[in-house]
C-alpha cells in the first residue's frame, strides 16, 4: 500500500470565524454566482432549498441559506436548520475508530470478531436458488478486519444490494430498511443479526458500499464501553461545539429538521406524499439504543464545518483534539492502490481512490475536476456533500434534502463556482 502524502497545514490551528472573502484570496463577486445559481435550481423546482458553507484557513467566506423548505415556497430556508445527513455519518465514525486506533485500543488489521464474536464464524454466499431462495455458503477465507470495514472491502453490503440474491436473504432475515434507523433491535441486536447474513464475496477480494460502518459503531462501543452516542457526544461533538448534531433529536430541536423532497415526473414533491414517510421520521422517533453509524445522524451546516474544519487543522478545534495528525495522514493514504490496479478497486479512473472512511483525489486524477490532489469527501444519501482540500486549506458543506435527485450533478456545478472564486 502507498502512502499519499498530503498537503499538511502548519503552524496554530485555525479557528472558524466569518471574515471578507479577499482576506484569504476569494472574490466576493465570483462569490455571488453561487447565490444565483443555487436559487435558480430552487426556483426551476429542480432542488428544494439549503445551506451552503465554504471556509478557507479557518475563515468563513461563504455561508448561505437558498431555495424553500415547503411545498408552497412559503419559507425560505433557514442557516441552522437540522439535516439528514446520513452517509456523512460515516466520517465521523471513522474518525471514533481512528481515536480507538491512536489510542491502542484496537488494530487496523485486527479481525472484527475480535470485538463482536458473532463474527467469528462468518461464511460467504456461494449459490442461490431462485425457486424456493434456499442458498449455500463457504467458510471465508479470513476474518473481516477493521480495514476492510472501513474501505468497504468487507463484503456487507447494503440490504438494498441487488447482486447475489443477497436482497432477498437480508428481506428473510428481517433486515430491509436498514442503515439510518432501526425501531425493531438495538445496535447490539442489529449487528449481531447482521453477522448471520452470509458475505457477497470472500473478505478484500474488492469494493462494494455496504453496512461497514454500523458494523463500525457497535466495535466502537465494545472497546468503549459506551452508547455510540454518548461516544460521539463525549469524544468528538462536546469538544468541537456541535451542539446540533445527533441520532435522535431533542424535543426542542425537532422544528427545525428539514423536510425530505422527491423529484418526480410531476415536479418537486414532499417526500411525505411519495410514501416515504416512515422512512424519513427517524430523527423524531424516541432512543431505544439503536445507532447505525453508516447514516443515522443529522447535523447542521455550521456544526459539520467545524467537524471537518477539525481534521484540516490536523485533527484540532479551538484548543480540542480528536485525532492526531500522523493518525489523520494514515487514515488518508490511498488504500486502494492493488484493488484499483486489478479493476476492483473504488473507481476505474486513475486517481479516484479510497482511503479510511472517504473518497480520495490522488495525483493520477489531478485535473479531473478543480479540487487538489489530496482532496478527501463524501455524500449523503439525501443529497448532502463534503469535501476537505488540504493543499487549498478548504472545506466545503453542501446540505439540501432530496431523494431520488434527478440533477445530482448540482453539487458539481457549485464547487466548480467555488474554486473558480479563489483569486491568489
Amino acid at each position: 500500500m502507498a502512502l499519499l502524502i498530503l498537503f499538511q497545514l502548519s503552524g496554530v490551528s485555525q479557528s472558524l470565524t466569518e471574515a471578507k472573502p479577499e482576506s484569504v484570496g476569494f472574490s466576493s463577486e465570483k462569490l455571488k454566482l453561487i447565490d444565483r445559481m443555487a436559487q435558480q435550481y430552487a426556483d426551476e423546482g429542480k432542488i428544494p432549498g439549503g445551506v451552503i458553507l465554504v471556509a478557507r484557513k479557518g475563515k468563513i467566506v461563504y455561508y448561505k441559506n437558498f431555495g424553500y423548505r415547503d411545498a408552497e415556497k412559503k419559507e425560505t430556508a433557514h442557516k441552522d436548520d437540522i439535516f439528514r445527513i446520513a452517509s456523512m455519518s460515516k466520517a465521523i465514525t471513522t474518525v471514533g475508530i481512528m481515536q480507538l486506533f491512536e489510542r491502542g485500543l484496537i488494530g487496523l488489521d485486527d479481525p472484527v470478531g475480535k470485538y463482536i464474536p458473532a463474527f467469528k464464524k462468518t461464511r460467504v454466499l456461494e449459490s442461490f436458488d431462485t425457486s424456493d431462495s434456499s442458498y449455500t455458503t463457504v467458510p471465508a477465507k479470513s476474518p473481516v478486519t477493521i480495514r476492510e470495514l472501513l474501505t468497504h472491502t468487507s463484503g456487507i453490503p447494503y440490504s438494498d444490494y441487488t447482486g447475489n440474491h443477497l436482497n432477498i436473504i437480508y428481506e428473510k432475515m428481517g433486515m430491509t430498511q436498514i442503515g439510518l434507523s432501526n425501531d425493531r433491535m438495538t445496535t447490539e441486536e442489529f449487528i449481531n443479526r447482521l453477522a448471520e447474513v452470509p458475505l457477497a464475496f470472500q473478505p478484500g477480494e474488492h469494493y462494494q458500499y455496504g453496512l461497514n460502518m454500523d458494523v463500525l459503531g457497535r466495535v466502537i462501543e465494545v472497546v468503549s464501553g459506551m452508547k455510540l452516542s454518548d461516544y460521539f457526544r463525549k469524544n468528538i461533538f462536546d469538544p468541537l461545539g456541535m451542539n446540533d448534531t445527533w441520532f435522535y433529536l431533542p424535543k426542542e430541536k425537532q422544528d427545525r429538521l428539514f423536510p425530505v423532497f422527491s423529484n418526480t415526473d410531476d415536479g418537486l414533491k414532499p417526500a411525505d406524499d411519495c410514501g416515504m414517510i416512515k422512512l424519513l421520521d427517524y430523527p423524531k422517533r424516541e432512543d431505544r439504543n439503536s445507532y447505525c453509524g453508516g447514516g443515522g445522524l443529522s447535523s447542521t451546516a455550521m456544526d459539520y464545518a467545524r467537524f471537518i474544519q477539525a481534521l484540516l487543522n490536523n485533527g484540532e478545534l479551538d484548543g480540542k483534539r480528536i485525532l492526531a495528525r500522523k493518525t489523520i495522514e494514515v487514515m488518508t493514504a490511498d488504500q486502494m492502490v492493488t484493488l484499483n490496479q486489478e479493476g476492483k478497486g473504488y473507481s476505474n479512473i486513475p486517481g479516484n481512490t479510497y482511503c479510511l472512511g472517504f473518497s480520495l483525489i490522488t495525483e493520477q486524477a489531478k485535473g479531473m475536476n478543480s479540487k487538489s490532489v489530496g482532496t478527501y469527501e463524501w455524500g449523503g444519501y439525501f443529497s448532502t456533500k463534503f469535501f476537505i482540500d488540504p493543499q487549498e486549506q478548504l472545506i466545503f458543506v453542501g446540505m439540501t434534502q432530496l431523494v431520488p435527485n434527478h440533477y445530482g450533478y448540482f453539487w458539481d456545478r457549485i464547487t466548480t463556482l467555488v474554486y473558480s472564486a479563489i483569486e491568489d
